[in-house]
């Protein structure tokens, strides 16, 4: 019917060279066929033979990454992972320069440990580095990731591999760091941990059901149109909008942040709903939903509210910012060194503020708000047990200093003084702008962190040559408009 299309029409059009080569490939797929056939070959879908098959072509595979690496520098990182038969897995990434200047990161696989001490995950590293024929004299730098389950053994890996080669320094992504930082203060103090667990269930009890959602959005939608009548309501983009309670994201930590949000918003419409299903609801739902009825009355917990959100509040700028994909590592550093002094600010001088815009919520929602030079009085306990302190100590020291103290520590523990001179020195080879972030000295010490590859006499060196290279690089047009290292790399590469 359409004859253009014909497979006879297609054949003819191709040229005479086209249809030999054709031809030759066609007849070595046939030989090779027959010679299969003839041998009995006849078992592709035995599981022997495609494993056979499949570690044929990882072997292919990883030595031609390996035959990329050849003697360069590189790093790893490594990852927990595991199979459906719950076997802990490591999965290793090597990261290099080719040859053309450019980042590579390639997967070499993934290796079964019979162990997750940090020694036998040490020992498997050294297996691969055997097998691959990699040497620990080119390692410059190790990644793992410390939110996983062998997160303290991946700390003592670290250490086993600084010892061995000093110059393969950690580095890990910072916008993690940070996530961990928050989840490291919400499991270590059992009070943090208590509150998000009931801010948690709170948002799932309220959203389990598309009923209690349309009355929680009812209930708020009633009390805008009464606000509009009253002439008191904030009118603009974006506000006054549908809206219900946020639920936290499993893998970002900062996601509370809205959830917090969420709560105060809407807090008399959550305490509603949860009525309503203490009223209309006697079953094991029934009891839940008054049990933090009553515990999201109490001051307590809206001093958590306010204290949390305020962190989070400070925390989550940063968060947002170190996600961005053009962010460079000195505007980086520079953040985490304001989140921390904005935290230091708030631990010194914010307290009786904390404690003011508490107790306003309070106020307004009818919740009870403690006499702060009174003795405090731990629900559940009696008082001649429990130990002699106000009500101030408890929120100002136990709570308020106690909390954003861990969160300074970790922040201090998982951005350390060495990775972050390392980084911002290695910030000043940043050609943007001109190369404006130069500084001689910075590179100079940069030198210094890799003494195998430095000696006194190339530092002494290196000072006369950076002033030639800028000088080069600030007057040749062909790197006046790079953004990044990577490119400055490829760059010199090219030229």
């Amino acid at each position: 019917m359409h004859q253009t299309t014909h497979i006879e029409t297609i054949v003819i059009k191709q040229t005479s060279q086209a249809c030999m080569a054709y031809r030759t490939c066609l007849n070595a797929s046939l030989k090779c066929t027959r010679y299969l056939l003839r041998h009995g070959n006849l078992k592709l879908i035995a599981p022997s033979i495609q494993k056979d098959l499949v570690n044929s072509c990882a072997k292919e595979t990883i030595g031609l990454i390996l035959s990329d690496v050849q003697d360069r520098y590189f790093s790893i990182m490594v990852d927990e992972a595991r199979d459906v038969s719950i076997k802990e897995q490591m999965a290793m990434v090597l990261r290099y320069v080719n040859d053309k200047g450019q980042i590579i990161e390639r997967f070499v696989g993934v290796q079964h440990v019979t162990d997750t001490t940090s020694s036998a995950l040490k020992e498997a590293i050294d297996e691969f580095f055997s097998s691959a024929n990699l040497s620990f004299s080119k390692l410059r730098g190790q990644g793992y990731d410390g939110a996983s389950n062998m997160r303290g053994e991946f700390n003592g890996l670290k250490t086993k591999i600084l010892r061995e080669q000093p110059c393969a320094f950690y580095v890990h992504c910072f916008a993690h760091q940070l996530q961990l930082a928050l989840v490291a203060v919400a499991k270590k103090n059992i009070d943090v941990n208590s509150f998000f667990t009931t801010a948690n269930s709170l948002v799932n009890v309220v959203g389990a059901s598309c009923k209690r959602r349309d009355a929680l959005r009812s209930q708020y939608q009633e009390e805008l149109v009464r606000a509009f009548e009253e002439d008191c309501l904030i009118t603009g983009r974006g506000l006054n909008q549908e809206t219900t309670l946020k639920r936290a994201g499993d893998t970002r930590w900062n996601s509370h942040y809205g959830t917090l949000i969420s709560i105060i918003s809407m807090f008399p419409f959550v305490v509603n709903v949860l009525q309503m299903i203490v009223n209309d609801n006697p079953n094991d739902s029934s009891g839940e939903a008054y049990k933090l009825w009553r515990e999201i009355q109490s001051f307590e917990f809206v001093f958590y509210l306010f204290l949390m959100k305020a962190i989070l509040g400070i925390t989550n700028t940063l968060s947002l910012a170190l996600q961005k994909k053009d962010q460079d590592i000195v505007s980086a550093m520079g953040l985490v060194t304001t989140c921390k002094e904005n935290l230091q600010f708030m631990r010194d001088n914010e307290f009786e503020e904390l404690v003011e815009q508490a107790s306003l919520f309070c106020y307004k929602h009818d919740i009870i708000v403690p006499t702060m030079d009174e003795e405090y009085v731990i629900p559940g306990r009696s008082r001649r047990n429990a130990p002699m302190k106000t009500n101030y100590h408890r929120y100002r020291v136990e709570m308020f200093i106690h909390v954003i103290d861990g969160q300074l520590v970790e922040l201090n523990d998982r951005f350390n003084e060495v990775s972050t001179e390392l980084l911002t020195c290695l910030a000043c080879l940043s050609p943007k702008n001109n190369f404006v972030a130069f500084d001689k000295q910075k590179l100079v010490r940069l030198a210094q962190f890799y003494p195998y590859d430095f000696s006194d006499r190339d530092v002494l060196m290196l000072e006369d040559q950076l002033g030639v290279y800028v000088h080069h690089m600030r007057s040749s047009i062909d790197f006046s408009q790079l953004e990044g290292i990577s490119s400055l790399a490829e760059k010199m590469v090219e030229k």
